[in-house]
């Protein structure tokens, strides 16, 4: 790291890589976390929807009864949502300037992570439950 004496920058700024949204660096780490997640977790849904096909609803029932069946699922849309939440927030933050949109913009995004995630949710353990 070099040491400009004319920076106006902290010395806490320069060590904590924020920037101007100041969330970069965990944001980042989520977005990898999520990433390296979701590899194995999609492939697992992958082969979990492939297994369903032909099945009669009862036979597709009985695989979401399946706890780990459910398990993948609720992995799988829990790193989803996060990952999406995320990645759209690192859009507005680059990309929408004016305050108040951004604001509502980041408000709007968060209510649709939590709403979707919630009814994702319900949905997968509703049929694991049933």
């Amino acid at each position: 790291m070099s040491h400009d004496p004319f920076s106006i920058r902290s010395p806490a700024s320069k060590v904590s890589f924020l920037g101007a949204a100041k969330t970069g660096t965990g944001d980042l780490w989520r977005m990898r976390v999520t990433t390296v997640a979701l590899v194995p977790l999609a492939i697992a849904f992958i082969w979990i929807v492939l297994r369903l096909i032909g099945k009669s609803e009862a036979g597709v029932r009985a695989e979401f009864a399946h706890p780990c069946t459910a398990i993948f699922l609720l992995l799988f849309v829990l790193a989803s949502i996060v990952h999406m939440r995320v990645g759209m927030q690192s859009i507005l933050d680059d990309y929408v300037h004016a305050p108040r949109v951004k604001e509502w913009a980041m408000i709007g995004n968060l209510l649709f992570s939590i709403g979707f995630g919630v009814t994702a949710i319900f949905a997968v353990l509703k049929l694991s439950l049933s």
